[in-house]
């Protein structure tokens, strides 16, 4: 590791490198840019590895095969994110550690983490291969694309053990103010895809085994150099191989942040598939202008999820060395930054909706029912955005359970009412897809009110404590 200096913050000393960056001290607006955009970067790479399969099969191998990859995005997701969320515990936890410079259990708190993710990781590959078909049933995936959608799922969960490998290294990174290394791997590990891709399904005909293929070697890749990263490390959150276990003391605490975090993401997508089961009523050309309207959308996600994570890191560091002026201002400047990102973002995306979706497929019909999801989803963008941004704010403070019973009740039961009553009533994609802006307004309104008492309690505590 190359040391460029050193600072002193309360008496703790905390070493610095280039790569990181030091969240508890200067000017905040410039760091949460700084440290927002490789995230940001990272997201669409990581999504991009999904995009590339889609563009590929859609244009190569044709609109089932387009159809078949789509029907397992919403399960794959439901499948990983409880996993996924637990990740997020692992981050405020090491943030927390690191900011205070308590070396010892910051690496007890790293070890810890990447024996999770193992675990979890060999977790998902026998979920995937046991329960890939049955799941895809329960949706109703159309019988002429089911087979084809199996075959994809089982062998894209294989690489769930790097999958996982690589989001915990990652989130330790950054929880440390690394983003950018996790950026360079992915651009490494995405080019490698994008050429399998290519290579497996153009060349060698493997249709959706092809892509799935590829996206696993590419997910090796970046596990790997990410481990390396750590391992290579000569700071705190050093990795080492022998020292692999799990400390209840630590997973306990990645836990309470993590799994309300996991459960939300996961009912959240849970919505997200029945949404999946709605559209599959429609058909597959409905079901393929949904999967590439739904890439798109993701692209807008990760770019908007990325201010969200840097809140809760700033927070988190923040929170260890008791800043609670910086704390406030944190969350206004994420705020800024969330509403610029996802309004031009999303707006861009409306207006340029048909070129983009043309990416995916030529095919007129689709591309009009991708037309008709954007239009609902795309411009009212900015409230997912401060919708995401709150819960962040909360669970670098260390609470993240009632953040997840708010965006239950207000995403996920706005959208079953809205499935289960109002849209057997009025049968259209478009009234379909008003389900998102309806449950982001309603999910804010709580989120603000809730956060108002939360903060007031955590500074108190943090004052007396102080």
């Amino acid at each position: 590791m190359e040391i460029d200096n050193k600072h002193s913050d309360g008496g703790v000393v905390l070493k610095k490198n280039k790569y990181e960056i030091d969240m508890c001290n200067g000017s905040i607006m410039n760091k949460l840019i700084s440290f927002s955009l490789p995230l940001m970067l990272s997201g669409i790479l990581q999504l991009m590895f999904n995009a590339v399969d889609i563009i590929v099969v859609g244009q190569f191998t044709g609109s089932e095969a387009l159809a078949a990859v789509g029907s397992t995005t919403a399960l794959i997701a439901v499948f990983t994110n409880l996993f996924i969320g637990i990740s997020l515990g692992a981050n405020v936890l090491a943030a927390r550690f690191y900011a205070a410079g308590k070396h010892k259990e910051m690496s007890d708190t790293v070890h810890t983490s990447i024996t999770l993710a193992l675990i979890s990781g060999i977790v998902m590959a026998f979920a995937g291969l046991l329960f890939s078909r049955l799941a895809l049933e329960i949706m109703a995936t159309p019988d002429n694309v089911i087979d084809q959608s199996t075959l994809y799922m089982r062998i894209y969960f294989l690489g769930m053990p790097f999958f996982m490998l690589y989001n915990y290294g990652a989130a330790i990174l950054r929880a440390v103010g690394d983003t950018k290394r996790p950026l360079l791997y992915l651009i490494i590990s995405g080019l490698a895809n994008a050429g399998l891709n290519m290579l497996l399904v153009i060349v060698f005909h493997m249709g959706v085994a092809g892509v799935a293929i590829g996206t696993i070697v590419s997910q090796f890749i970046s596990c790997v150099l990410v481990l390396r990263c750590l391992y290579c490390s000569d700071s705190s959150y050093q990795l080492r191989f022998s020292r692999l276990t799990i400390k209840g003391k630590y997973a306990e605490q990645i836990f309470q942040v993590g799994i309300p975090a996991g459960i939300q993401s996961t009912v959240i997508n849970l919505s997200n598939a029945l949404l999946q089961s709605s559209v599959n009523s429609f058909g597959s050309v409905a079901m393929a202008g949904y999967t590439a309207a739904n890439n798109i959308f993701g692209f807008l996600y990760v770019s908007v999820n990325s201010v969200t994570q840097s809140c809760m890191s700033f927070t988190s560091q923040n929170y260890g060395v008791r800043k609670t002026k910086r704390m406030d201002r944190v969350l206004l400047d994420c705020a800024v930054l969330s509403f610029v990102f996802s309004f031009t973002l999303g707006c861009g995306a409306y207006f340029f909706g048909d070129k983009l979706l043309r990416l995916y497929t030529s095919d007129p019909d689709v591309i009009q029912c991708g037309i008709e999801i954007l239009a609902y989803t795309t411009v009212p963008y900015f409230c997912c955005g401060i919708m995401d941004l709150i819960p962040g704010a909360l669970r670098g403070m260390g609470h993240s359970g009632v953040p997840m019973i708010l965006s239950i009740i207000g995403t996920v039961g706005t959208r079953i009412v809205w499935i289960f009553g109002l849209f057997p009533h009025h049968r259209s994609l478009s009234f379909l897809f008003i389900s998102y802006p309806a449950s982001w307004i309603l999910t804010i309104i709580m989120q603000v009110i809730c956060f108002y008492f939360v903060r007031k309690k955590v500074h108190k505590t943090l004052l007396v404590t102080a």
